[in-house]
């Protein structure tokens, strides 16, 4: 683990910046209750240590990985994922932010970043663009441009008249996220559900691949706050992922890499948590405020190049999910749990 400062001591020189925090989730499977207990009591450790932004990850009530409980998992836009959020920040005056399967009125789950003010105030969610791979089989996109804005008399001043940019795991890979958000934004609240490139035979080959998405995990995080201007905090998850693969008699056996980080608007590294670390959380200060960006976009859709494994799953498990989510997910009209 890099980085991760402690907030000053007695008497000492406060740095620049206000203390920001990323939370590395070791999540259970749709279990919800089990995974809110375990964000809140991590989001109270960054909290104590002075955190005055503090990002959850992406699926913080559920977890990621291809099981049909997850079609029953989401809840409501006003529950229990978005009570935490609120409880968390008015217990550590601080903007807590993070995505969960949200089901809205209309019957349809979207993946949801809710932010949350000191005042307990939800300000503003923004949905996840496209569903990556199997996420096809248990949410919907959303068309929003990630913008959050902070009214200028915010109590907690770190954020009062910033605008706050969202995205979600693979929306850091695509050109056209960096677009719509760059040099718009102040901070980048951002979290993420990444899953290794299992171990298949030939092993040599399969390693290869995993490593250089591990890498891609984190450089997709930590380069796109030089592509929008802005520092950027960054949430993830870590442990094991057991699953069946979709339309394959195959099993997915693997992991969640965290690439759980914070980074300032040129993309230098503050703070960083290894997945191998497990569960836990990472802070550093950052300087919030909008810079020229120190990286121009390119022109193609893919920030980063996928990989072979990656590429094939992004178009088959994309087809597949869309027809699952049709006929397990999708509930027209009906209730989400709490």
């Amino acid at each position: 683990m890099i980085g991760d400062p402690a907030a000053p001591g007695p008497g000492s020189a406060a740095p620049a910046g206000v203390l920001a925090a990323a939370v590395q989730l070791d999540a259970r499977t749709a279990d919800v209750d089990h995974n809110l207990r375990r964000c809140e009591d991590l989001a109270d450790e960054a909290g104590a240590r002075g955190a005055r932004i503090i990002a959850l990850p992406e699926f913080f009530t559920t977890g990621i990985a291809f099981d049909p409980a997850l079609s029953h998992a989401a809840l409501r836009p006003d529950g229990r994922a978005t009570s935490l959020l609120q409880r968390l920040a008015r217990r550590h005056r601080a903007w807590v932010g993070g995505s969960f399967l949200c089901r809205d009125d209309d019957g349809e789950v979207r993946n949801a970043y809710f932010l949350a003010g000191p005042d307990g105030a939800l300000l503003d969610r923004h949905d996840k663009d496209l569903p990556t791979m199997w996420e096809n089989s248990f949410y919907i996109g959303g068309d929003d441009p990630g913008l959050i804005d902070v009214p200028d008399g915010s109590p907690g001043g770190a954020l009062a008249g910033a605008t706050a940019g969202a995205a979600v795991c693979w929306e850091l890979m695509r050109t056209g996220t960096a677009r719509r958000l760059r040099g718009r934004v102040d901070v980048m609240m951002t979290g993420s559900g990444w899953w290794t490139v299992p171990r298949w035979r030939p092993r040599g080959l399969f390693d290869r691949w995993e490593a250089r998405n591990e890498a891609t995990a984190r450089r997709a995080a930590a380069d796109f706050a030089r592509y929008v201007g802005a520092p950027l905090v960054h949430a993830a998850h870590c442990g094991p992922v057991d699953c069946r693969l979709p339309w394959t008699p195959l099993r997915y056996r693997g992991r969640l890499e965290g690439a759980t980080l914070i980074a300032d608007a040129d993309g230098h590294v503050l703070a960083e948590r290894p997945r191998d670390a497990g569960p836990g959380v990472v802070t550093a200060r950052i300087q919030v405020g909008r810079t020229r960006p120190a990286e121009p976009l390119p022109r193609r859709y893919w920030l980063h190049r996928r990989g072979p494994v990656p590429t094939v799953a992004w178009h088959y498990q994309r087809a597949h999910g869309r027809r699952y989510y049709a006929a397990h997910t999708r509930i027209p009209g009906a209730e989400a749990h709490g």
